[in-house]
């Protein structure tokens, strides 16, 4: 693989036009990396099948930084495994002593749609000392991502002109345009992403994971998998459950209902995130001081500011317009840092208040979301399967809408974006879904899955942890008592409780719990206070960096 690919984000460059387009070719002979591998059986072949997939050869080269960056060609369809395949695109470090390694981590971001190249690179350095030199650190842009033919819907200009039409506080005439909107957004995922948008489905994802794993030379699979990340695991597992040596599930799934009952996963998910900004207010208005928003009535001063913006839009930098909508969309993705950054979420709305366009909640989503949320809406439609009953879909978002007042509205009938709001889209999809898995997603025989759940969790509802950890056969739970997405990173007892489980497969006690979030600091801090992370200084500014804490 050529450096620059694997290279950072220009600034103002799109990384997308500088990826090579979908490489389909006819599979040809190809030679096993590892002998052996070739006498490898796999497990529950898709119907239709006729063979096994070749394993892909990994020609490593230097990427900068003491990475290495390969190509893998892997089937397009899995029904046809000798036929067309597309190139993924990886990245590894190695462990720095060879001799004493255990083997090859799997690092998946959450999703859909963050690039596992990306994700590696940036996080290695923060990873405990015990995981960087017990394994070789291995991520992946899965199909359809990033590097490895990324899924293009919409392009910059019609996102753009959809999100600045957009409103914060929708009005009661809202329901027809949005779905009609959706349909139009379906409808240019499956002409521009062609031959590509049936196979993008997470049991495809998962099949290509295990061809990576033998590429590698690993007799079984050890894994992190973060959010969305959770869910590609979960049907890993199910796929291969003795090929699993650990998997780490962060911010699990329900994989029931998000796979087979979409409306019931995605319900809890707009309860959620409404919670974790109900439960900000809360605090801003008992810590006026530290908040600085709202003037004693936090709640009323933020449903007055959506309105307002959509009134009267507020001039950004580069030319655009920040609206309620802006505000909502912004407050999605950074009240996932958890409390740490509720005095800089206090501070962000007083300046947006202020029409100050400098506050990132002010900033309108750029070219680098829309590379995440092109892919995260159809990977999301390939997955799910909503009924197709036009009156239920009407009666579940408006009834979502209703039940989430401070951001669900403008999610429910905005454009298709992220996650719990993709029904409208999906309900209309015509497409076929081959790579779509259904269960079950018991895993039966598989060793120890160590599945995390954080009990305020904005964006994967703790509630689909528990019953992740159910549905397993060999599941364990631990438990993160705070706000925030996800718990490894954020949280010195769940990552000392994860490094000890996938290098030294030490599986945590039943009923382990943590408790050592870190609060609100007392005043709006310029930087990360040790051992956390800042939105502001992520996601505020760098549009879907996937970055793990760091408390190393």
């Amino acid at each position: 693989m050529n450096k620059q690919a694997h290279g950072p984000r220009r600034s103002g460059t799109r990384a997308r036009r500088r990826l090579p387009r979908l490489r389909i070719v006819i599979a040809a002979a190809v030679s096993f990396a590892l002998a052996g591998t070739a006498a490898q059986v796999m497990a529950a072949e898709p119907d239709g099948s006729t063979g096994q997939p070749p394993v892909p050869s990994l020609s490593w080269s230097d990427c900068q930084g003491g990475f290495e960056c390969a190509n893998a060609d892997v089937p397009l369809d899995y029904r046809d495994p000798q036929g067309k395949t597309i190139t993924l695109a990886v990245i590894r470090k190695k462990a720095p002593d060879q001799a004493k390694k255990k083997g090859t981590l799997f690092l998946q971001p959450g999703g859909p749609g963050n690039s596992g190249v990306d994700f590696v690179r940036n996080n290695h350095a923060g990873l405990p000392a015990a995981m960087r030199d017990s394994f070789d650190v291995f991520g992946y842009d899965v199909r359809g991502v990033g590097r490895s033919s990324a899924v293009t819907c919409w392009d910059d200009q019609t996102y753009t002109q959809a999100i600045t039409a957009a409103k914060g506080v929708p009005g009661p005439d809202a329901y027809e345009p949005a779905v009609r909107q959706a349909a139009e957004f379906g409808q240019a995922c499956l002409d521009n992403a062609g031959e590509l948008a049936p196979y993008v489905g997470t049991e495809y994802v998962a099949r290509d994971i295990d061809l990576l794993r033998q590429a590698l030379g690993e007799n079984q699979l050890t894994y992190y998998g973060r959010s969305f990340g959770s869910y590609i695991g979960t049907v890993y597992a199910a796929l291969f459950p003795e090929r699993v040596r650990a998997l780490a599930l962060d911010g699990g799934y329900d994989p029931e209902h998000y796979a087979n009952r979409p409306y019931a996963y995605d319900r809890p998910q707009y309860l959620a995130l409404d919670g974790a900004m109900s439960r900000f207010l809360d605090w801003c208005k008992a810590d006026q001081d530290t908040c600085g928003f709202g003037d004693g009535d936090p709640r009323g001063a933020f449903e007055k500011l959506k309105a307002d913006l959509d009134a009267n839009p507020v001039p950004t930098a580069n030319g655009g317009r920040a609206n309620g909508y802006t505000l909502v969309y912004r407050l999605m993705f950074n009240i996932n840092e958890g409390k740490v950054i509720w005095p800089s979420l206090g501070g962000a709305l007083r300046k947006a208040q202020q029409r100050d366009n400098t506050s990132f909640l002010l900033r309108p989503p750029s070219p680098a979301s829309y590379d995440f949320l092109n892919p995260n809406v159809a990977v999301e439609c390939v997955d799910k399967d909503y009924p197709r009953d036009p009156a239920l879909l009407k009666r579940q978002v408006t009834r979502n809408a209703e039940l989430a007042p401070l951001l669900g509205p403008a999610m429910a009938y905005g454009p298709p974006t992220y996650d719990h709001q993709h029904a409208t889209t999906c309900v209309q999809w015509t497409g076929e879904k081959p790579s779509r898995y259904d269960g079950s997603f018991r895993a039966k025989g598989s060793a120890p899955i160590l599945v995390l759940g954080t009990t305020g969790d904005p964006d994967t509802p703790y509630r689909d942890a528990v019953a992740l950890s159910r549905q397993l056969d060999n599941g364990r739970l631990l438990t993160f008592k705070a706000e925030g997405h996800t718990a490894f990173g954020r949280s010195a007892c769940a990552t000392d409780a994860v490094t000890g489980y996938l290098v030294d497969l030490k599986v945590p006690a039943r009923g382990t719990t943590c408790a050592d979030e870190t609060q609100p600091p007392s005043a709006t801090p310029k930087v990360a206070p040790p051992g956390t992370t800042l939105g502001e200084l992520r996601n505020g500014v760098n549009d879907r960096l996937d970055r793990l804490g760091s408390l190393r």
